[in-house]
């Protein structure tokens, strides 16, 4: 599928689909055991992100690319980020909107829309967590490529890890009829990933893995 195809499903998913549990499991509402593991990963994966940033972010401006309900970009604009979050689930927007502290909302910008479209402006960083995760090689070495001429420092996204668990899962969600499936996480290798870039340094940072949430913490510097 090309990069607006993809784009397209993922916006159908989150609007039609799972709005409702993206805004339970984000929140602080009581979730079932395999949701907590979820939760708990993804707790677990901010932390990992923001590691990788600056303590002290005072007026640095940061796009968190498929920025959901708003978690990341809060924790960011705490520290003193200019964050702008944009994601392409206009309701998931209207969420992270409503959540928004009273006191950060200097600092953030919220929007609905592609991630990748260039009136969004340059960045010192850009975050994207978990937003990559449905996408193809060629497409995101192009996303990386693409918005390299906008970041003057580094970007810290997300992949589903290639592991025998989740090309298993791959190759049996392909069997389904296309319309009934749910946007399906493509596996990467990182070694695999750098070398599908033309430009730009790509390293391994940390994988998280914790019950039915698995994910693989990357780092693109131009």
């Amino acid at each position: 599928m090309t990069y607006e195809a993809t784009r397209n499903r993922v916006e159908t998913y989150f609007d039609r689909t799972a709005t409702r549990t993206w805004e339970r499991l984000t929140s602080d509402a009581p979730v079932s055991g395999i949701r907590a593991t979820v939760r708990a990963g993804r707790d677990r994966m901010r932390e990992v992100i923001l590691n990788g940033l600056p303590q002290d972010m005072t007026g640095l401006r940061v796009l968190d690319a498929g920025c959901g309900t708003g978690a990341l970009a809060f924790e960011m604009a705490k520290r003193g980020a200019v964050v702008v979050g944009v994601d392409i689930s206009p309701q998931l927007i209207d969420i992270a909107k409503k959540r928004t502290p009273e006191h950060l909302n200097r600092h953030i910008s919220f929007r609905a829309g592609d991630m990748l479209d260039d009136r969004h402006g340059t960045f010192d960083h850009i975050v994207a967590m978990d937003s990559l995760i449905y996408y193809c090689g060629p497409d995101i070495a192009a996303i990386l490529e693409g918005l390299r001429p906008r970041l003057l420092g580094n970007m810290i996204f997300t992949v589903a890890p290639r592991t025998p668990l989740l090309m298993l899962m791959w190759r049996a969600g392909k069997l389904f009829p296309r319309s009934d499936r749910s946007p399906t996480m493509v596996p990467h290798s990182p070694d695999r990933l750098s070398k599908a870039l033309s430009e730009g340094n790509l390293r391994d940072i940390e994988r998280v893995s914790s019950g039915f949430y698995i994910s693989n913490a990357l780092e693109y510097r131009p």
